[in-house]
């Protein structure tokens, strides 16, 4: 069994999508706390509902950038976790927590990276980007993070076919549907790598 540690900034689908499947036993792992930006969001309501600890670092609660940082790393000192999962934290990492955990943080990107990925493409701007470009496919990816956004090691993508009728809105919830099963499984088989 491996520790995770999850950031969300959001209504945390994903993670509660998560935290369902350590409950049924699909995967064999602990969450140790959630950490967000976003005090009032829908995932702290999920770790409250479960039990998980929670800690609100922003720039509300540590104004000073290097404070910030240092609170954000006291966390991992605190629970250390074997992976750390980005479930829509909707600002970039610091490079110190990168450094921290070298290819032990995942994030998910509701595009097909290299498509679509990068500064402002986040949420519903994607799926505009992807039916402004005429996409037939679209999908999500998870990936490692890396210093630059979404240009982090792919370790999963799946296929999501664009429809002629979809909106910005019907193509992020067929997408997010997958999202939802693809994650899991590759936290899973990736933190099991891990541990060989």
């Amino acid at each position: 069994m491996f520790k995770i540690g999850v950031m969300a900034s959001g209504g945390g689908s994903n993670f509660k999508a998560i935290i369902d499947r350590i409950g049924e036993g699909d995967l064999e792992a602990q969450c140790k706390f959630l950490i967000t930006n976003n005090g009032g969001c829908g995932a702290v309501n999920h770790a409250t509902t479960y039990g998980i600890p929670v800690y609100h670092i922003s720039g509300k609660t540590h104004p000073d950038e290097a404070e910030y940082e240092k609170a954000l790393c006291a966390v991992l000192d605190e629970r250390p976790v074997d992976l750390l999962i980005l479930a829509g934290y909707m600002k970039k990492l610091p490079d110190c927590l990168v450094e921290k955990m070298p290819d032990r943080i995942l994030n998910i990107h509701p595009s097909l990276l290299p498509k679509f990925g990068g500064k402002g493409f986040w949420g519903l701007h994607v799926h505009e980007a992807v039916l402004a470009a005429h996409e037939t496919e679209s999908g999500p990816t998870v990936h490692l993070v890396s210093s630059e956004i979404d240009q982090g090691r792919i370790l999963a993508q799946r296929k999501v076919p664009v429809m002629p009728d979809d909106t910005p809105a019907s193509l992020q919830a067929r997408v997010l549907e997958q999202e939802h099963d693809i994650y899991w499984r590759t936290i899973k088989e990736y933190g099991e790598s891990l541990q060989k």
